[in-house]
């Protein structure tokens, strides 16, 4: 056998010198394989012959770039793989068992270590629930488009069909005719602007995403049956939906870095969040967003004045009404949940005159942020335990500027006079129950505001104003004005059980309000089955002689149409009407117009023996302290942190 120059005799076989076969083995190490190669490797690139066996195993683990071609290994799909059994099949069509069960044939799972088997049947069902949750959404998008969408860039992780445009004009068409006089902070052609972007801009898709799924989730929203999946509009339908829109808009969010580069589009974003999780009875999660939209507006200065001089006419007077609808969300949320506030009066509120178009909108505007302007950090921090040094005479002045903070006559629209009125005997109860926390309220007190006999007057005049309101109007409101009437109708059943009051046989009185509170809350979506139950327990255990007293489970169906007749106003003024939202007389209200149903209280309505868990939120959690005034309702709100009565 000849020699070449270079190489070295090794019995038969003539192999490269050792230098040239460690230069090899060095090279591969530089490129990062030195734990797959050894001399073995070595001696098949540059040795004749066949391959040994281990050689050819070696083959089986070597790169794509460093062997021309790779042996396929047969694996089970992943349906097969989870339900442990045999895969039947090639790996390019579906496999039998599939094919058999239904399911969708898939090799997407990550190999791993072989567990326990379980039960085959229960994770087949299980199996295809995950399918169909996964196609729920799928399907209505294909029936809308009548194709599959392809799935967006990957820098943005999107999903894609997931919001086709006839969904995304139906939620943007909510929100101008139902969200926007309470919250107005968008504006029509911007908001058209803002959806062309969408393909585009991260941004953009998320803002839309989480005005969409904040729509969706709203009690009072429906979509239409052919952008659901199926045609399904049994009842959680579009929440479900709404649901998965608002994963979909967290998880994109994350894609990019709006923290360290904040715009308004951003704070929006995360409003909508906070509005979504509020719905859904998700009250941590809501504040952490709330939180986060008040930080991020402080970041990019919405809270310095200097901040709305330049730029977009249109873009500031928007940002600008944003700040205060946070600076009033965040207020309102502080006094249901114990919270600390942010922000703080620091700006110009908007020009009724700057949007000749929408007077009605920004004059009921300004009346709510003026309505929550007097809760600043001194109330809040009373409220909170967090400071000390209230007095007397500060809160009777406090009541008196409630009483006196709204006009009889409201140029609002009908959505926007519901959450003033409502709002305003809210607040009312809520300053009466912290005089009481510090022993300043007395049966002989001059002034009614400081009296214990006050939540009477309180609710005789919240349920006076809510006969003349449609039941869409409040239901736009959502949880949110549940809960405000909520607390009212507790606090006036713990006066009822504590001070002595006489009511004649003929005399609209305290227990018609809280039938009245009843009736509202037991018909507005939402109410019945979370905040009626617990109202029920509550009064079946503080108030005994109210059992067997008829309540009545609906309201009048021609309360609303008989007023908006007699006036010739529309349940749903536009935005150049004005609507006469005043409050009525007591004397209008009569028990005539109630249609009171005989129901047995303890028969038919929850006992706090069959709901425990109700019974402890409205009785252990009301057990206050530390009252110096001499009255056994005194006892009920002696710390005012253990305040149950928002639901939380």
């Amino acid at each position: 056998m000849r020699v070449v120059a270079g190489q070295e005799r090794n019995g038969d076989k003539v192999v490269a010198p050792r230098a040239f076969r460690n230069g090899i083995l060095a090279s591969y190490t530089y490129l990062g394989y030195s734990t797959l190669f050894d001399m073995s490797f070595v001696s098949l690139l540059i040795s004749p012959g066949e391959p040994s066996r281990a050689e050819r195993q070696l083959r089986l683990t070597m790169p794509d770039s460093l062997s021309s071609s790779s042996t396929a290994v047969k694996r089970a799909c992943d349906a097969c793989h989870r339900r442990k059994v045999k895969c039947i099949g090639d790996g390019t069509r579906p496999c039998k068992n599939c094919t058999a069960a239904g399911l969708t044939c898939t090799y997407n799972a990550i190999p791993q270590k072989k567990g326990p088997k379980g039960s085959r049947a229960k994770v087949i069902s299980e199996l295809r629930e995950n399918q169909r949750q996964s196609q729920l959404v799928a399907k209505a998008q294909q029936h809308a488009f009548g194709f599959d969408s392809p799935p967006l860039s990957p820098a943005f992780s999107r999903t894609g069909g997931l919001l086709c445009m006839d969904m995304i004009t139906s939620c943007v068409d909510y929100f101008f005719a139902h969200m926007y006089p309470t919250q107005p902070i968008l504006h029509r052609v911007r908001v058209g602007e803002t959806i062309g972007q969408m393909d585009t801009s991260i941004e953009a898709y998320c803002l839309v995403t989480s005005l969409c799924a904040y729509m969706m989730i709203q009690p009072n929203m429906s979509l239409p049956a052919n952008l659901l999946p199926d045609g399904d509009m049994g009842p959680g339908a579009s929440t479900a939906l709404g649901n998965a829109v608002l994963q979909e808009a967290l998880r994109v969010r994350k894609g990019y870095n709006y923290v360290e580069s904040p715009t308004v589009w951003s704070v929006i974003t995360s409003f909508f969040f906070f509005g979504s999780f509020f719905c859904l009875d998700k009250h941590n999660t809501a504040w952490f967003h709330l939180r986060e939209a008040t930080t991020l507006a402080e970041l990019i200065g919405m809270h310095e004045e200097a901040t709305y001089s330049t730029g977009d006419i249109v873009e500031s007077s928007r940002t600008r009404r944003l700040y205060w609808l946070l600076f009033v969300t965040e207020r309102a949320y502080a006094l249901q949940r114990h919270r600390p506030l942010t922000l703080h009066a620091t700006i110009g509120l908007p020009r009724i005159d700057e949007d000749p178009a929408e007077t009605v909108e920004l004059s009921g505007f300004i009346h709510l942020v003026n309505l929550f302007r007097p809760f600043d950090d001194t109330f809040v921090g009373l409220w909170n335990k967090a400071r000390t040094g209230c007095t007397t005479e500060w809160l009777a002045q406090l009541q008196d500027q409630l009483a006196n903070a709204l006009p009889a006559y409201l140029e609002s629209t009908e959505s926007q006079a519901v959450d003033l009125r409502t709002s305003q005997q809210w607040l009312r109860t809520m300053v009466w129950q912290l005089s009481i926390s510090h022993g300043f309220l007395s049966s002989t007190a001059a002034d009614h505001a400081m009296s214990f006999k006050f939540p009477i007057e309180i609710s005789r005049d919240l349920v006076s104003v809510a006969s003349g309101f449609s039941q869409q109007a409040m239901e736009v409101h959502g949880i949110g004005l549940i809960e405000k009437l909520f607390d009212v109708a507790c606090t006036l059943t713990d006066v009822m059980s504590c001070v002595p009051i006489e009511q004649h046989a003929f005399e609209y009185g305290p227990r018609d309000y809280l039938n009245q509170f009843l009736s509202l809350i037991s018909t507005l979506r939402g109410g019945q089955q979370r905040y009626l139950p617990l109202l029920v327990a509550k009064i079946n255990d503080t108030i005994p002689s109210m059992s067997g007293y008829g309540l009545p489970m609906s309201l009048p169906s021609n309360r609303i149409e008989e007023v908006y007749d007699n006036h010739s106003h529309s349940s749903n003024p536009t935005s150049n009407n004005t609507t006469p939202f005043g409050s009525p007389p007591g004397s209008s209200l009569n028990s005539q117009q109630m249609d009171f149903k005989p129901i047995n209280f303890t028969n038919n309505m929850i006992t706090a023996s069959e709901n425990d868990a109700a019974f402890s939120l409205m009785t252990t959690a009301m057990q206050y302290a530390d009252m110096t005034t001499t009255s056994p309702l005194a006892t009920l709100y002696g710390d005012i942190n253990n305040h149950a009565y928002s639901g939380s």
